[in-house]
């Protein structure tokens, strides 16, 4: 009996330590990247008291891309870029970056992000429809692709007063994960120009 317990313990014993190494493994390393920066200052609207109040409603990602992973499409197929992923969710930083935009470039309107209690004249409602690097062959050199759509809706009877579909397409310099980055950041920055011009032109 005794001989028998002490095998048992014995391998009880390594059968534990093997879990404890299991668990104590290093996962694989994953480099975590940022997009949409402070944007480049254009004629600021400071000093103007007839800017018109916008509240911007929260941007809709769809649920493949709202998170902190960074997807590629090859024709139908969709696979997670590995050992890559943003440093806080795509939905938030999309956020920060229009936000900031905003803040830098637009002449005539002033946002209110969600953040804030006050409520705007108009509402900002975007919905992202794509966020993406696509490939025309597998290891071929992508293609990021950022779709959104735009409405401008007066408040509070919520009409939409203006629409736009816009679409950047912004090709990475190669097949590695910090072009890829560097084409998510221009497309990003270029996307959030042209709303900000938009919405301008359209809340007066």
């Amino acid at each position: 009996m005794i001989r028998l317990s002490t095998k048992i313990a014995v391998a009880a014993a390594g059968a534990f330590a093997l879990a404890g190494c299991a668990l104590l493994s290093s996962p694989d390393p994953v480099q975590t990247y940022r997009f949409g920066g402070p944007a480049a200052a254009s004629a600021a609207a400071e000093g103007q008291t007839t800017l018109r109040q916008v509240s911007l409603r929260r941007v809709e990602f769809p649920e493949a891309v709202e998170g902190d992973r960074i997807l590629g499409v090859t024709g139908t197929e969709t696979a997670y870029i590995g050992g890559a992923r943003w440093v806080s969710p795509a939905s938030d930083l999309y956020m920060e970056s229009l936000e900031n935009a905003f803040s830098a470039q637009a002449t005539r309107v002033r946002l209110i992000g969600p953040r804030e209690l006050s409520r705007g004249e108009l509402s900002l409602n975007i919905d992202m429809r794509a966020f993406e690097a696509r490939y025309d062959a597998p290891g071929a050199t992508p293609m990021v692709v950022v779709t959104a759509r735009v409405r401008l809706l007066a408040m509070p009877e919520r009409t939409v007063t203006a629409e736009r579909t816009f679409t950047v397409q912004q090709p990475a310099a190669e097949n590695r994960v910090s072009a890829i980055v560097e084409a998510f950041d221009v497309a990003t920055r270029d996307l959030n120009t042209q709303i900000v011009g938009w919405t301008d032109a359209n809340a007066g």
